[in-house]
């Protein structure tokens, strides 16, 4: 036999094969079942709990930056809270917004829950402040400053004024705009705006829809549930804010 065999049909180097796949499997088997800690049970269409082909994983304990503790996954999951039911019963049917499409937490509008405190920095400052907390930054000279513009909806209207820039400080990147809509002020986040010399246009939303754009408890302060929050409301916007926009293309 040839050196390293063990049997005429078997050597090392093919146990170390061998080897290599079952970890190599067992690696795959963890990151899928570690995967589970959120979102599971699946719910069917007909109401019944699916867990899959690998169960779900006991509970592990992680401490997070804050010194606070969190269980997952956890006894009570998050529930949330939507409105809408399915188009037809089949598998992986659409879910239709039922009452206010905007609102109703389903399709472009969909959001999970998240902590109700802001997302902090390596210092434990916010990380997303309006920019007059901020004064060693500044718009750029190179571009328009879109404080005081008149704000434009889908269909031209105006909405409001710009009062106000939200600044991803470590980032140094604009997340928000805050536009005065009379009554108070409500955020847009800047990828749903498109800035001009003169105007911001924002297409997701028809005026009267303003009016319901998620609100801060803290005025200065942005958490990252309320982020979630008005990012779903703009991205429903997308598609519920007019009959149209829900109708083929073609």
């Amino acid at each position: 036999m040839q050196p390293g065999a063990i049997t005429s049909y078997v050597d090392v180097a093919q146990l170390v094969l061998y080897a290599f796949w079952l970890f190599f499997a067992g690696v795959i088997w963890h990151l899928v079942r570690e995967n589970r800690r959120e979102g599971y049970p699946l719910e069917t269409h007909r109401g019944t709990l699916h867990t899959g082909w690998i169960d779900i994983p006991a509970p592990k304990t992680f401490l997070l930056e804050d010194g606070r503790t969190i269980e997952v996954p956890r006894a009570q999951e998050l529930a949330q809270v939507y409105r809408g039911e399915q188009g037809y019963m089949n598998e992986g049917a659409p879910i239709e917004p039922v009452g206010p499409a905007l609102l109703a937490g389903v399709g472009p509008g969909a959001w999970a829950p998240r902590p109700e405190h802001p997302d902090r920095d390596a210092h434990g400052m916010p990380k997303i402040r309006p920019l007059s907390m901020v004064p060693e930054c500044g718009v750029s000279e190179n571009d328009p400053d879109p404080r005081g513009m008149p704000v434009l909806d889908a269909e031209g209207k105006t909405v409001g004024t710009v009062r106000e820039l939200w600044l991803d400080a470590p980032e140094m990147v604009f997340r928000y705009l805050e536009v005065d809509i009379g009554s108070r002020a409500a955020l847009v986040p800047m990828t749903f705006c498109r800035i001009t010399r003169d105007t911001v246009k924002v297409h997701a939303l028809l005026a009267a829809q303003w009016s319901d754009v998620p609100t801060l408890r803290t005025p200065g302060e942005i958490t990252l549930d309320e982020e979630e929050r008005i990012a779903a409301y703009f991205g429903g916007g997308l598609l519920y804010a007019t009959a149209l926009r829900q109708e083929p293309l073609l």
